[in-house]
């Protein structure tokens, strides 16, 4: 990647709708070439996906949890289903497995407590092998992006 597919890169993580021409004129190349490079880098994977951002609150989810989920064994099987549990669950908008003494931390989305309540005693505390969890309600965002940082690929 040279300087060219970064600009390409920075002005698509802020606007992926850009046509060719637009990102030509942010990125100071042609509009065909912005076209073949944007084309190369879909098909290598550097881009994977366009989405729409959606608005939490026009679409009624109001509560972000953060829950810390210990499991009672670490068997290869306990991981598989509790896996197979948060790919089910349209609440979890990330899961991560942890070093430490969580085995995960998983972000949930939801509309409300008694929604949270439901997936937590329904959901999550009867499944087999989770032994502890711990949740923590988000009470004010502070700095929401869904773009990375590029700066450690640009050689000085």
């Amino acid at each position: 990647m040279d300087m060219f597919d970064l600009k390409i890169l920075d002005a698509l993580q802020q606007d992926g709708r850009l046509t060719s021409q637009e990102l030509a004129t942010k990125v100071g190349l042609s509009a065909s070439q912005c076209a073949r490079r944007r084309a190369l880098l879909e098909q290598s994977g550097v881009i994977s996906g366009y989405h729409a951002r959606l608005s939490r609150a026009a679409v009624g989810l109001e509560l972000i949890v953060f829950m810390e989920i210990t499991l009672d064994s670490h068997s290869v099987g306990a991981a598989d289903r509790l896996l197979a549990l948060m790919q089910a669950m349209p609440e979890v908008t990330e899961a991560y497995s942890m070093t430490g003494s969580t085995d995960y931390h998983v972000k949930l989305v939801v509309p409300d407590l008694k929604t949270l309540s439901h997936v937590i005693n329904n959901k999550l505390l009867p499944h087999e092998g989770v032994s502890h969890l711990k949740s923590s309600i988000v009470l004010d965002r502070l700095k929401e992006t869904g773009t990375l940082s590029l700066s450690h690929l640009c050689k000085a």
